[in-house]
């Protein structure tokens, strides 16, 4: 187990020790007491909030209603302030305070989502060594675990809170989302975006082909491969998708062959551009410049613009004669003060590129109105476009 986290703790007076997983790159808590179904709601948010983890020895279903006792703690509002308190007190502002700007109450978002991922992921469940669960009533998540993790090897403990997302995610896998644009259905891996924002596949499905349909097209980042399937269905001969993550590499292929697109569609290891030039280049980047805090935060944040900056930055270099870059980026950013409309266009230039026409559709997801998610103001003014690039 050297070659892994370890997690230690003390139990029935003795020394015991398991590897530690955690997908977002926690390390093992260094306190740990055992819980079971003795513990009150109360007492596990107290150990919780101090940093002290619960490895669970009671019942399964017990710890899973425990989780929505300490969420819903976690998300209580706090109390209206005394009247002698500073109304101006930072501790009082909700995010969307106007005495807080835009980016100031990203931030506090981010921060208020981070401190509540670390106290929710406080309540443990231990993992045998082929990833059953040694709980009673506990569900069968060995598939679940295999897929996420590869094949088990050694007794190892994780919190609940990631366990329930490696089993949401296998439910995923195993469902598929149907995109009506594909006439079929993508299956997202875990650690891999789902495409659930339908309206950028839509603007990719019906945006005029710059090109005959036999020519070459690049896609850029393909995660679930969505958008090179999408391609290939309007009838682009040959799409060649890159992808850097190796999870997001064995999504996409699979999906492609799922499709029965294997001939039209390659799937390749690269850092963002294949070599050579084709007709249209796609890339549908993370939308928002900041650092991600698990694997699948890294389809959403892109700190400081990495990949967006990679993509203007090499589009002219890779695209062929009279063909067109396809960036489809969302202005929620803007909307956040993370990065500017002036910023875009200056890379834009810089690169060489030109403007030949954009796009735009307003995203229909559930937090858009959603009026108490703090981010509600970025949300509702957000909109998605298509921006079409090609070579001054």
């Amino acid at each position: 187990m050297s070659e892994h986290p370890v997690m230690n703790w003390t139990e029935a007076g003795e020394t015991r020790s398991a590897r530690w997983r955690s997908e977002r790159g926690a390390p093992p808590p260094k306190r740990v007491v055992i819980g079971d179904d003795r513990m009150t709601a109360d007492a596990a948010y107290r150990y919780a909030c101090e940093g002290t983890a619960l490895l669970w020895r009671g019942d399964f279903q017990n710890a899973r209603q425990l989780l929505q006792a300490l969420a819903r703690r976690v998300d209580r509002k706090p109390r209206t302030p005394r009247p002698s308190a500073p109304s101006s007190s930072p501790a009082a502002l909700p995010a969307e305070s106007p005495m807080i700007s835009p980016t100031g109450g990203f931030h506090l978002y981010r921060q208020a989502q981070s401190q509540r991922a670390r106290t929710l992921g406080m309540l443990l469940i231990p993992l045998a060594d082929d990833y059953r669960v040694p709980l009673r009533r506990a569900p069968d998540v060995r598939q679940a675990c295999i897929e996420a993790y590869g094949p088990g090897q050694e007794r190892s403990v994780t919190s609940l809170r990631e366990l329930l997302g490696l089993i949401g995610a296998h439910e995923w896998r195993k469902a598929g989302i149907e995109i009506p644009a594909l006439g079929g259905r993508i299956h997202p891996h875990y650690g891999v975006f789902a495409p659930v924002r339908s309206e950028y596949v839509g603007l990719v499905a019906t945006a005029p082909l710059p090109v005959p349909e036999s020519s070459l097209a690049f896609d850029i980042g393909t995660g679930t491969g969505v958008l090179a399937a999408v391609l290939a269905r309007r009838g682009v001969a040959h799409i060649v998708a890159t992808e850097q993550d190796p999870r997001a590499l064995v999504c996409a292929r699979e999906n492609i062959a799922r499709l029965g697109l294997a001939g039209q569609v390659e799937v390749v290891q690269a850092d963002l551009f294949p070599e050579g030039q084709a007709a249209l280049v796609v890339c549908n980047p993370p939308w928002i410049p900041a650092r991600p805090s698990s694997p699948i935060e890294h389809a959403i944040y892109d700190p400081e613009s990495r990949m967006l900056r990679g993509f203007i930055g090499g589009l002219a270099a890779h695209l062929g004669p009279g063909g067109e870059g396809w960036l489809v980026l969302s202005d929620i950013a803007e909307h956040l003060g993370l990065r500017s409309r002036a910023e875009l266009l200056a890379a834009f230039d810089a690169a060489g590129l030109r403007v030949a026409g954009r796009t735009d559709v307003r995203p229909h997801h559930p937090k858009v109105a959603d009026a108490t998610d703090p981010l509600h103001t970025a949300r509702a003014a957000e909109l998605t476009s298509l921006w079409r690039l090609v070579v001054r």
